[in-house]
């Protein structure tokens, strides 16, 4: 056990100081460095990627070069506190998905804030359900998935779908979910020094530039608020020293209580999306979701 936690406190300094370099105050310097950081974790020899654009959105296909299921597929959208991140970003997470699922991911580049705040990313992320169903793909196709900022805004566009009285997605796979933008979750105090990726600093600085001066407690902005009656099944997982845990597991609590079939996983020793690093527990976590994603598409 202490040889396994001094591995795992080895492994944040590493990551750490990894993700130290792509740290920058210019915005746009940021969201190039975060390109390349996606580019460095990423063994690509074995996928296939299809661009596409929808209504102007830059947009991708990821799939396994073998013969792989085209019944479902999986709407991703990445993570990066809404300010940064990318279709290019989060193929650290969609190869694996592609890979373990043998199922085609689709992610797309969601404008982002301070330029384009609130609700620019979640009126995205609608037009790409909206093309999904033009392509042929049923609701009950579809598994949404996302990370960090991503499976916040997952589960919005399904708060959103439901708004509007539509079918909602099979189910949802979400990493490191956040989902409450008031941080009222005790891991933003008790994490806060532990976490090798996320600080307090980035995040308000995130939620200035996607929420200006609105309501933090709009489930729109914090969908932890939201009303979760007759969501699909979901599926949670969480870094056990990510600053988002009490996020993750405050989400997993309101679905339960809204009786939703919900999973939660906490990595203990984990970060923040730590699926995203190559390494064992990542590829162990990423069978799980494809676990997770077959049984509910049976």
């Amino acid at each position: 056990m202490v040889d396994k936690q001094r591995h795992n406190q080895n492994l944040m300094r590493a990551i750490k100081r990894m993700h130290t370099l792509v740290e920058n105050e210019d915005i746009e310097k940021q969201r190039a460095s975060k390109d390349n950081l996606g580019n460095l974790l990423v063994r690509s020899a074995d996928m296939n990627y299809e661009d596409v654009e929808v209504d102007g959105i830059p947009a991708e296909w990821v799939s396994v070069k073998r013969s792989h299921m085209k019944k479902y597929v999986l709407l991703y959208c990445h993570g990066g506190g809404y300010n940064t991140g990318s279709l290019k970003y989060a193929r650290s997470i969609t190869n694996k998905l592609a890979a373990s699922t043998s199922m085609d991911v689709l992610s797309f580049d969601y404008r982002l804030a301070p330029e384009n705040p609130y609700p620019a990313a979640l009126h995205d992320a609608v037009r790409m359900w909206d093309y999904l169903m033009y392509q042929g793909y049923g609701a009950r196709d579809v598994v949404v998935a996302g990370d960090s900022a991503g499976g916040n805004l997952a589960l919005v566009l399904t708060l959103t779908l439901k708004e509007q009285k539509r079918i909602l997605p099979r189910g949802l796979v979400l990493f490191s979910p956040w989902t409450d933008l008031t941080r009222s979750g005790a891991s933003h105090r008790s994490r806060k020094e532990i976490d090798p990726i996320l600080t307090e600093e980035y995040l308000t600085r995130a939620i200035e530039d996607y929420a200006g001066e609105r309501d933090l407690q709009d489930p729109f902005l914090s969908p932890l608020y939201g009303d979760f009656h007759d969501f699909p099944p979901t599926l949670i997982q969480a870094g056990g020293n990510g600053i988002l845990l009490s996020d993750a597991q405050d989400l997993h609590k309101q679905m339960i209580r809204h009786q939703v079939g919900a999973r939660i996983a906490v990595y203990q020793g984990m970060w923040h999306v730590f699926q995203m690093s190559p390494f064992k527990t990542a590829y162990e976590a990423m069978d799980q979701a494809a676990e997770f994603i077959f049984d509910i598409c049976r």
